[in-house]
């Protein structure tokens, strides 16, 4: 390749500027991105503005530092859109629903449960009114202990399921049906 002595010599940042024609903010800022390196002659900074014009027409670059390249967002949209269809197609198979309708569901489920635990002692007295109140006691604990340890479960079989979500890749708005339905088994 013939080089053109004028291009031969170093050449600052406003010459590069006025040669190019950007501001010099403009070529600092493409030194600062590593674009072109201080102390090159013009020739080299040339080629390298070149170059990263070639790969921003390409899609290959952004067309600042920390832009966005072509290549990889269009992976990174195919991926969530794979993503997005595949929990589309589990929920319309019933295997998958959003954490905040199950946290929901199993809400209600525990305070309706608990609402007719706590009418238990009352019920005890009108249909049994001859039972010893240490028989009455003991219904009650074990109905408590079992409350309680139900409480407990949901609550560990929930934090399991969305630790194991977000250890799935693309999987954070979801939690499968089937393995909550195996707690109540």
């Amino acid at each position: 390749m013939k080089v053109i002595p004028l291009l031969e010599q170093s050449i600052s940042q406003a010459e590069f500027a006025q040669l190019i024609g950007v501001s010099e903010a403009r070529v600092s800022q493409l030194v600062s991105e590593g674009v072109i390196a201080r102390g090159e002659t013009a020739q080299v900074w040339l080629l390298g503005y070149c170059e990263r014009l070639r790969d921003q027409a390409a899609g290959r670059a952004g067309a600042e530092a920390g832009g966005l390249d072509l290549v990889q967002e269009r992976a990174a949209l195919a991926r969530e859109q794979r993503i997005g269809q595949a929990i589309k197609n589990q929920v319309a198979r019933k295997e998958y629903a959003a954490v905040g309708l199950l946290a929901d569901v199993l809400a209600r489920a525990a305070s309706a449960v608990v609402d007719r635990f706590d009418q238990l002692e009352g019920t005890l007295r009108k249909a049994v009114p001859d039972l010893p109140d240490e028989a009455k006691v003991a219904v009650l604990q074990v109905i408590a202990q079992a409350r309680n340890e139900w409480i407990k479960g949901t609550e560990r079989l929930v934090a399991d399921e969305v630790d194991a979500m977000m250890a799935d890749e693309g999987e954070e708005d979801a939690i499968d049906i089937g393995e909550a339905e195996g707690f109540a088994e």
